[in-house]
């Protein structure tokens, strides 16, 4: 029987009962020979932090596997329940209620920008995928004043954005992490320098003198009596220069004399390292709010609302604030140098506190860095999925020009945070009150852990 559609041979779409076994083998053979690659992959590279004993990166990796599997799942059940779904039908008024496009950004709309939309290829595409979908889906039979509530066609479209985000997840954590390992390996060379000096020179006195008097005249001048320009002057060192080699030297030598023996060696920059690592952990991982912050987005993505506009600003405005109050702090530090170097001599170089964060939790920022992180590399990743998926020239993009400035923002703030803010945090950190685990190595911090075990248990006999 000859059927109605037009261009190729008459036929409608075919079911898999119909479909060639070869094309069935063929394509589900690439898709898992695809998948079984990627896995290798991911497994060759935690080999590799395994065997250079990188345990903090190899339970960020672990933890990257647990959420793509994640987003794997929420396919599968899209992809599971999507006839179900589409079978649903809700009252017109909130069908239509809260659109990400408005009713003018149709076919008859005088737009410039949809002028330029009919002409492009895009539209052809999008309009193929449309007609496509209208002959593959079940018709949904709706009652009067209702609609339904999503077409299989949009839930395809998520099925792509699930992708997207799965895909670019793993791009940000990578890149994350080599601009923030890039930042703390320029400090290598100071810590070369310093160990050579304690070796030539026997009076840790004087050179505690020395690098603690440079320290305090780069950051104590006439404008730190004001507090306005003190913070001003404060936002644009974290931009021109972020940690200078006084400040490396003094934040080192304060760590070791109030955790460590003075004088002792110790490789302030590995451990910096270290420390990094334990934090990308934390600012690797998608947790439950942040989830339902994507929920949010989402949600009030409403055309003319221009919300998510709004909330764009959030990750560039949060990173110049957490880069500005270190900044803060290391002059703070300065300052308190400058008030008792004259009375008090055996002191350590700076004083070390909780006090210098905000609320006195020092961890509060490292989950501030994992918002702003996530917020930024979510938003660009729904920006190339609008892209896509609707096209450059889309009703999504209906101001053009505040699109291009809030992914200019975005590449910007993950520079920003992931080179400078992320790295400081792992140095400036080391000033509360409290040693991190990552001072010492793997095995001293296991017989630590079981030292502290037997001695529990001896306590509660």
């Amino acid at each position: 029987m000859a059927g109605g559609g037009g261009g190729g041979g008459g036929e409608g779409p075919r079911q898999l009962d119909q479909t060639p076994t070869w094309a069935v083998s063929t394509v589900c053979g690439v898709i898992i020979l695809i998948s079984i690659i990627l896995e290798l992959i991911i497994h060759k590279v935690g080999e590799v932090f395994v065997k250079k004993k990188k345990k903090a990166l190899f339970e960020a990796l672990e933890k990257i596997k647990s959420e793509l599997m994640v987003l794997g799942f929420i396919s599968l059940l899209l992809t599971f329940g999507q006839n179900y779904i589409a079978s649903i039908c809700v009252p017109s008024r909130y069908g239509h209620a809260m659109s990400f496009c408005g009713p003018s950004d149709g076919p008859s709309d005088d737009d410039d920008n949809d002028k330029k939309l009919k002409n492009t290829e895009h539209a052809m595409r999008i309009l193929s995928i449309q007609r496509r979908s209208s002959a593959d889906a079940p018709p949904v039979n709706c009652k009067k004043d209702y609609v339904a509530l999503r077409s299989l066609n949009a839930l395809h479209q998520v099925h792509i954005f699930i992708f997207f985000l799965a895909v670019f997840h793993v791009i940000y954590s990578a890149i994350t992490m080599m601009l923030g390992r890039a930042k703390i390996r320029g400090w290598k060379v100071w810590e070369q320098e310093i160990i050579h000096e304690q070796e030539m020179m026997n009076d840790p006195s004087r050179f505690r003198l020395t690098h603690e008097t440079s320290f305090v005249r780069e950051h104590v001048n006439s404008w730190a009596s004001n507090k306005f320009f003190f913070y001003v002057m404060c936002f644009f060192h974290q931009i021109l220069r972020s940690v200078r080699k006084s400040d490396y030297l003094t934040m080192r030598h304060g760590l070791i004399s109030v955790h460590l023996a003075p004088g002792m060696k110790f490789d302030f920059q590995k451990y910096i390292k270290r420390s990094l690592e334990d934090d990308f952990k934390v600012v690797v991982g998608i947790i439950p709010e942040l989830w339902a912050f994507v929920m949010l987005f989402l949600l009030f993505g409403v055309h003319g609302w221009y919300v998510t506009a709004v909330i764009t600003m959030v990750p560039p405005l949060l990173t110049l604030a957490i880069g500005t109050k270190f900044q803060a702090i290391i002059s703070y530090m300065a300052l308190e140098i400058q008030e008792r170097h004259a009375f008090i001599q055996g002191m350590p170089v700076v004083n070390v506190s909780d006090q210098h964060f905000w609320f006195g939790q020092p961890a509060l920022v490292l989950h501030m860095i994992h918002f702003v992180l996530f917020q930024n590399a979510f938003e660009i990743t729904y920006f190339f999925w609008m892209w896509y998926e609707f096209g450059l020239r889309s009703c999504f993009h209906h101001h053009f020009g505040l699109i291009t400035i809030r992914v200019c923002l975005g590449v910007g703030v993950q520079f920003l945070c992931s080179y400078i803010t992320f790295p400081l945090y792992a140095l400036v950190t080391q000033m509360g009150s409290t040693m991190k685990r990552s001072v010492f190595d793997e095995q001293t911090s296991r017989a630590l852990e079981q030292w502290h075990k037997k001695a529990r248990k001896k306590n509660e006999k």
